[in-house]
């Protein structure tokens, strides 16, 4: 896997993948930037949020689950001091299908956190991960 970051201007990004996608990052105004764009560590839950949710829909498909959508909120608290890593992180899942099993479910969410999503299980060797779900019927 490939990426390339090259500066714009003041302290703003743009971020390539070597899939082809371009994403800009900018800073905070505090800290030279004009807040044109998402922070890199907002990019970094918003990617955690992205490969978990993908595990969850994935693995109730193939469950043959009725879903019908599924939103990831997540919550992070960062250390006081430099490096500021996240030290916790919270996943809640909200998913919503015409009967849905509560066991599968919850079965797609422990998967995804224990075994599949590859930025939450990094992100947990410094940050205490923690999920919750609910379920939507409709």
């Amino acid at each position: 896997m490939k990426a390339r970051v090259k500066w714009l201007d003041n302290m703003s990004f743009v971020g390539e993948t070597g899939s082809g996608h371009s994403v800009v990052m900018d800073g905070a105004p505090e800290s030279g930037g004009r807040n044109l764009a998402a922070r890199p560590m907002e990019m970094v839950l918003i990617g955690m949020g992205g490969c978990t949710a993908f595990d969850v829909v994935m693995i109730l498909q193939k469950a043959r689950q009725p879903i019908n959508d599924c939103i990831v909120e997540l919550s992070a608290e960062r250390s006081e001091e430099i490096p500021k890593v996240f030290t916790k992180i919270h996943a809640h899942y909200i998913v919503k299908g015409s009967g849905l099993s509560e066991k599968q479910v919850e079965k797609a969410v422990n998967l995804t956190a224990e075994k599949y999503c590859s930025v939450s299980i990094m992100l947990a060797a410094t940050a205490e991960v923690t999920h919750d779900f609910e379920i939507i019927d409709g």
